[in-house]
């Protein structure tokens, strides 16, 4: 489990097949799960300088594999007693968005993605998000859209300041929006409001 809060910007050494290898400063252990760019990957070696991960050929199919170079967000998995910030992410990518704009507001950044149809439904106002790894905060959603304010540190600090109209990212949607969704769905037909309220209140 991760908490979409970047603990470095790495970079990348190689892809070479199946294998994704990092130079960073975090010490990996072999085994280890680390989130990069959003996807929850296993270290399979340790360097001095870095280490590398595994990344099949269908993970490469439904990752936005042009922002695996140069630059990448990383997080490692949270570990016991961690304080827990941002929001729960699992590190599974839903999908692949695309940015359709970016408007500079002086004092923070409108960015506006698009995501295929049968996500919006995950994609909640005022919930969360995880964008390339990065936990933020849904303000609108549109039919095949949403709107994300970005505030000028996260703008400077992450990934976000290389993205411009066309940029694809790994969107992950909310985990509790996912699982109220496919519980409604095998339910019985008809769901009175005290149920539906009982439901959510699991989560």
């Amino acid at each position: 489990m991760f908490t979409g809060l970047i603990r470095e910007i790495a970079n990348v050494k190689s892809l070479s097949g199946s294998t994704l290898t990092i130079r960073a400063n975090h010490k990996a252990k072999l085994g280890d799960s680390i989130a990069i760019n959003g996807a929850c990957l296993t270290v399979v070696k340790v360097f001095a300088d870095g280490f590398a991960v595994e990344l099949s050929p269908e993970s490469q199919k439904l990752l936005a594999m042009e922002n695996y170079k140069n630059e990448v967000h990383i997080e490692p998995a949270m570990m016991m007693g961690d304080r827990f910030e941002g929001h729960v992410v699992q590190g599974h990518v839903d999908a692949i968005g695309t940015v359709k704009e970016i408007k500079n507001n002086g004092n923070s950044y409108d960015v506006f993605i698009e995501l295929d149809k049968k996500f919006i439904p995950f994609v909640v106002p005022k919930g969360s998000i995880t964008i390339d790894g990065v936990s933020l905060t849904v303000n609108d959603v549109n039919a095949n859209s949403f709107r994300l304010t970005i505030i000028p540190h996260t703008m400077k600090e992450t990934l976000f300041k290389n993205y411009k109209k066309g940029s694809k990212v790994n969107v992950e949607t909310d985990m509790f929006a996912r699982y109220v969704s496919h519980i409604i769905a095998h339910q019985k037909p008809s769901l009175s409001w005290d149920e539906i309220d009982s439901i959510s209140a699991r989560y």
